[in-house]
């Protein structure tokens, strides 16, 4: 549903025009791009080519300076964590996904516990979050022996289930993966991967951030390359090898690179103009 209760049709989230500074940095330049339901975005570029910057923004970390946000085809303004999550945007963090310490289902409900009670005299709803979690790890094909165990004895590729159960659980329409595969051992890879194709046949969509181009090829409909602060190329995953995207970022200008004459011509999505301070 659409925050007017109407389904609309186009893009589940569309930027348009977004500028970021850091007081001189010009972080982000006239950044435009659309993520559609279901679709799985692979949000690709070197260190310092706004990715973060980009992720940040969309998840309600850091405020835009300039440009528009559409979500399910309705302007909006993304000032907070909990306002991006109230809409269905959740992100999964590299660093910050689990806490260790805690159980697999109090990870689930990260900071979002559901209480009994009356009045001020509330509880944490333990069997509530028992049962809550063991189906979503059922659904997810995550075998875990319980959910009364701690997070750090999990694998990191079980842990970054727990966290992508918790976007499944608050109902998220765009789930925002950064770096998820980072420091995993294959089998860890793989099940990472297997929640991400979860997320798509639940139509859910995905922006995977990552530095390993295999492993996001693997998964991805369509690549964001971003180049000095601009998203400089749109391509579909037919339209690209893992060494096309390869070089795509090592040329570190994007229009001087061309698609393999055996492909459709990329879509190419021009940087807007930067904004006058």
């Amino acid at each position: 549903m659409s925050l007017s209760g109407v389904e609309q049709k186009g893009p589940l989230l569309a930027l348009k025009s977004i500028e970021k500074w850091f007081g001189e940095v010009h972080a982000l330049r006239g950044v435009t791009l659309e993520v559609n339901r279901g679709e799985v975005v692979g949000l690709i570029g070197d260190n310092g080519a706004g990715k973060s910057t980009l992720i940040k923004i969309i998840s309600g970390v850091l405020r835009r300076d300039r440009g528009q946000i559409f979500w399910k085809g309705e302007r909006v303004n993304l000032r907070s964590v909990p306002e991006a999550q109230s809409l269905g945007i959740e992100t999964v963090h590299q660093d910050r996904a689990v806490v260790g310490m805690m159980s697999v289902a109090r990870n689930i409900f990260l900071g979002r516990e559901p209480t009994s009670g009356f009045g001020p005299f509330r509880v944490l709803d333990r069997q509530r979050m028992a049962r809550d979690a063991e189906k979503l790890l059922r659904d997810l094909r995550l075998h875990i022996s319980s959910v009364d165990q701690e997070a750090r004895f999990c694998s990191g590729g079980e842990m970054q289930g727990v966290a992508i159960s918790r976007a499944m659980h608050f109902k998220a329409s765009l789930v925002i993966l950064d770096e998820p595969t980072t420091a995993l051992a294959v089998t860890g890879v793989q099940t990472v991967l297997s929640f991400i194709r979860r997320l798509k046949e639940d139509h859910i969509a995905c922006i995977f951030v990552t530095h390993n181009l295999h492993d996001v090829y693997a998964v991805a409909d369509r690549f964001l390359v971003m180049v000095r602060g601009t998203v400089a190329a749109s391509v579909r995953r037919d339209e690209v090898t893992v060494e096309d995207l390869v070089e795509l970022q090592l040329a570190g200008k994007a229009d001087s690179w061309e698609l393999p004459r055996d492909t459709r011509a990329a879509q190419r999505v021009a940087p807007g103009p930067h904004a006058d301070r």
